[in-house]
């Protein structure tokens, strides 16, 4: 298996003399120390993402990964997997929420088709043709991937951040769209977490009780196959899905080459908990956007040390959560680059 080179190399930290720099700035700002809270961090970590006295988040690229899954099989979505294929037309068009927020950020938008069931229309504006196969396989029975399949997602994935990279992105946004991928992601967390399915399983597209016990029941058979092996690489094979993997490789990827990542909700952040038990240097890059509404969520967070910028309820996906708290470091940059000094304003400071 040959993985991505940006996979398997060292990520450098973000720029530490920066982030001093940007925190003495804060202290002599006109405001008590501290008194703008998370913006005063966000700035300051920006800073040191960026390598730039003056951060600024005006170029966001969003990729969207979308891939099916073979586990709906299962019946563990209230949706039928055509619906994958649909949404990615829907997002081609302007229609979906994700692409409603990125006209209004002024963010470039890309959907990557990593395989779906329902065949996707050719040429679809902002559509990357990535495919790899129909779907995975139903984790509940077999592996979802081949590692052959797995390291191709992987560098589908870095080749979005490459994209990031050459359009001068100063933030890397991914988002998500795949019939079944709560059940995938639930999976993974489970198996990351050691915790169980009834734990961490939740309605997705909107289960009902019974389905959600169902969905449940799904994930620990897939676990009882799995075994009790914790490598990342291993675990993405035998339960990921595609655009889960891709999620992984965009984010090691847009790290090794400087950009900060805001991360999504419920399957995206277990994208992010699989890449950074891989390359624990990932995580000085992430930011979060928001705490889903799905349940499995809040323990993700945990694991990753995360506290979200905005709890709004949200479980859509599509990176509909990230792109919603974007204009909160659009903020705390500006603050951190227009507000005067009390010496530059004539007032008294603290000494």
């Amino acid at each position: 298996m040959t993985l991505p080179a940006s996979w398997t190399a060292p990520i450098a930290e973000p720029d530490h003399q920066r982030m001093l720099q940007a925190r003495t700035r804060q202290g002599v700002l006109t405001k008590p120390p501290g008194s703008l809270g998370r913006l005063e961090e966000l700035a300051i970590t920006l800073s040191g993402q960026l390598g730039t006295d003056q951060p600024a988040i005006d170029r966001v690229h969003i990729a969207v990964f979308a891939g099916d899954h073979g586990v709906c099989a299962e019946g563990i979505s209230a949706f039928p997997q055509t619906v994958t294929a649909q949404m990615i037309a829907n997002f081609a068009h302007g229609g979906a929420a994700i692409s409603v927020l990125a006209r209004q950020l002024g963010a470039t938008l890309e959907v990557v088709n990593l395989g779906t069931v329902a065949e996707v229309d050719p040429g679809l504006a902002g559509v990357v043709d990535d495919v790899i196969m129909p779907g995975t396989r139903n984790l509940a029975i077999e592996p979802a991937m081949a590692h052959e399949q797995l390291a191709a997602a992987l560098a589908g994935g870095d080749r979005a951040a490459a994209r990031a990279a050459a359009a001068g992105a100063q933030l890397f946004i991914g988002g998500d769209m795949g019939i079944g991928n709560t059940t995938s992601a639930a999976a993974l967390a489970c198996a990351l977490l050691d915790r169980s399915p009834t734990e961490l399983a939740g309605p997705g597209t909107g289960l009902s009780a019974a389905g959600v016990s169902h969905k449940a029941a799904v994930i620990e058979r897939a676990l009882v196959r799995h075994g009790t092996g914790r490598d990342p690489v291993d675990l993405l094979a035998s339960l990921g899905g595609l655009e889960i993997a891709a999620l992984a490789g965009a984010f090691v990827g847009a790290a090794s080459r400087g950009i900060p990542v805001l991360v999504d909700g419920f399957i995206v952040s277990v994208a992010a908990l699989v890449a950074t038990r891989q390359h624990p240097a990932l995580r000085p890059w992430l930011h979060f956007g928001h705490q889903s509404a799905e349940p499995g969520h809040r323990s993700v967070l945990a694991a990753l040390d995360a506290h979200p910028l905005l709890q709004l309820d949200m479980r859509l996906g599509e990176g509909s959560g990230a792109a919603t708290a974007v204009p909160l470091l659009r903020a705390a940059c500006a603050l951190h680059n227009q507000m005067a000094s009390f010496a530059q304003a004539g007032i008294d400071g603290s000494a």
